[in-house]
């Protein structure tokens, strides 16, 4: 064997049966996640009382949403099942989230836009933004209108709780094509005594 073949070799049993995982901060999930708690800070600073206990419950949503992106991504090395419960939480408390955006609406008796509202369909062309930040949402998040504020952090989450599901699907189906960390270990184990 040669050295280079040896390299070779040696780089190949060095990948181990743990796949990269980690990169949440590229996840669009997680980018828009991240708008969102901002959002919420910003929503919830504005519109609630300073001692108002819906504002602790709005932000631990918002938090939770994006920190359970970042738990599954972390997760999915060594994980699948972890990875798929873990983004169903962020789902979950985005979903929470949601209600509670709508409540505000309805008990300040402000409409809830549908999907056919033109403001609503104004924000989705907005979200068809490259890379877009908090700057690219201000106008919509920070507006004058408490109604359009509200309306648009809810047209946000609709958006990563659709995203959340797709990824989920994905998830799924990986796991099924795949298999989960044992399934990798049996592999890796069975490929090295192959190799000997």
């Amino acid at each position: 064997m040669t050295g280079i073949e040896k390299m070779k070799e040696e780089k190949e049993n060095s990948k181990g049966f743990i796949p990269s995982h980690g990169g949440y901060k590229n996840l669009i999930t997680y980018q828009k996640s991240e708008i969102i708690y901002d959002g919420t800070i910003y929503f919830t600073k504005r519109f609630f009382q300073k001692y108002d206990r819906t504002i602790d419950q709005m932000v631990q949503a918002a938090r939770s949403g994006k920190q359970n992106i970042v738990e599954a991504s972390m997760a999915s090395g060594t994980s699948k099942e972890m990875e798929i419960k873990l983004t169903n939480v962020a789902r979950a408390s985005l979903e929470e989230l949601k209600i509670d955006y709508q409540d505000f609406l309805r008990t300040n008796k402000l409409s809830i836009w549908d999907r056919t509202h033109k403001l609503s369909v104004r924000f989705s062309e907005i979200n068809r933004t490259p890379n877009a930040t908090y700057q690219t949402y201000i106008k919509a998040i920070e507006n004058s209108e408490p109604e359009i504020c509200a309306n648009s952090m809810i047209c946000l989450i609709n958006i990563v709780s659709y995203l959340l599901a797709q990824q989920i699907k994905s998830l799924e189906l990986a796991f099924m094509n795949e298999g989960g960390l044992r399934e990798r270990m049996t592999k890796a184990r069975i490929d090295i005594r192959n190799k000997k």
